[in-house]
């Protein structure tokens, strides 16, 4: 992070976020063509009778249909565009907050974005237990940090201007965006497979309405499934990745606006383990940590905590006090006492 300067990690993770947000129009298509595929094979579409012919015919009506297919991912996207916030604030319980109700925490924000010169984001809270934050909104007088009433009790004022720094720098970054618009996107595509999977009831007791090439249309309709399968989990891999890769720069981006890497290496470990806020998962890519991992590590929306303080420990010169404790401690044969 300081090795190279923060500013060349925002422009290599913006450069990055354009080139994977490119491939969304190219797993549409591919979604698009395996829904046809599918409605071929059960006899719902016009077939040419035979399998190769059945896939070419789908890529040519693919011509006709993308048209269509981009009109209404246009009107999902304008739905989202000026919606995002109440569908995030519907899903998490958030609720706007103002100076008078909540000082302490409306106060450190205002402060933090008076020194970078920008607009104070809204402030929202969720009335919740768990330890959580998160940045939302798509351009200048939109945005939002929320918080959950948990971090606010849990932790101290250094810490939790640290969290809110932290947040802040995904508005900065304007990353807060490519979040919104990766995960509209792939709301899309997930809505689309998801059509495509719950069809395939409907469809079997249906019947194949060919009659006839049952083979054909059994291999028609498995591509179709394996395509839209496919390009599913392309669509998460990439929103993840994109989560994955913000959160080192966030972290830097506190430690550059607060001049504290110990109070955000503090913070992260009371949040590790009781961050656990019940979201889809489409918004807790976006939370300050989500431990889901998934297989592999493929479907992690979060780097580890640990890693997360390792890289603050080593490029923003942050000491890890409580790794220190328990060294201390295992060095003189005391047990050590949980983080608090």
């Amino acid at each position: 992070m300081a090795a190279v300067g923060l500013q060349t990690h925002i422009w290599a993770n913006n450069t990055r976020s354009v080139l994977l947000l490119a491939l969304f129009p190219l797993l549409l298509a591919g979604i698009v063509y395996a829904a046809q595929l599918v409605m071929m094979g059960y006899g719902y579409l016009p077939s040419t009778k035979s399998f190769e012919g059945d896939l070419v015919y789908s890529a040519q009506m693919l011509l006709g249909s993308m048209p269509l297919a981009i009109a209404g991912a246009g009107v999902w996207f304008v739905i989202a565009y000026f919606s995002n916030q109440a569908i995030i604030d519907l899903a998490t319980g958030a609720r706007v907050v103002d100076r008078q109700s909540n000082p302490e925490i409306y106060n450190l924000l205002e402060n933090l974005a008076i020194s970078r010169g920008m607009k104070t984001p809204t402030l929202r809270l969720i009335e919740q237990p768990e330890l959580n934050a998160f940045a939302t909104g798509l351009h200048e007088g939109q945005y939002s940090i929320t918080v959950t009433r948990g971090l606010v009790q849990a932790l101290n004022r250094d810490e939790l201007e640290a969290v809110l720094a932290h947040e802040l720098t995904h508005v900065i970054n304007k990353d807060v965006r490519t979040m919104i618009i990766a995960t509209v996107f792939a709301g899309i595509i997930s809505l689309i497979a998801e059509m495509m999977f719950r069809s395939m009831r409907f469809m079997t007791l249906g019947g194949n309405r060919r009659g006839n090439s049952g083979g054909a249309a059994l291999a028609l309709i498995l591509i179709g499934f394996g395509v839209a399968a496919i390009g599913w989990l392309l669509a998460v891999v990439i929103r993840m990745s994109l989560s994955r890769r913000r959160e080192y720069i966030a972290d830097a981006g506190s430690v550059e606006l607060t001049k504290n890497p110990d109070a955000m290496i503090s913070a992260l470990q009371k949040v590790s383990g009781r961050a656990d806020l019940q979201a889809p998962d489409e918004v807790a890519g976006m939370f300050l940590e989500h431990r889901e991992s998934g297989f592999l590590g493929l479907f992690a929306t979060h780097p580890p905590i640990e890693k997360r303080i390792e890289a603050l420990v080593r490029y923003a010169g942050g000491v890890d006090h409580l790794a220190e404790r328990q060294k201390a401690r295992l060095s003189s044969g005391t047990a050590v006492p949980p983080t608090t």
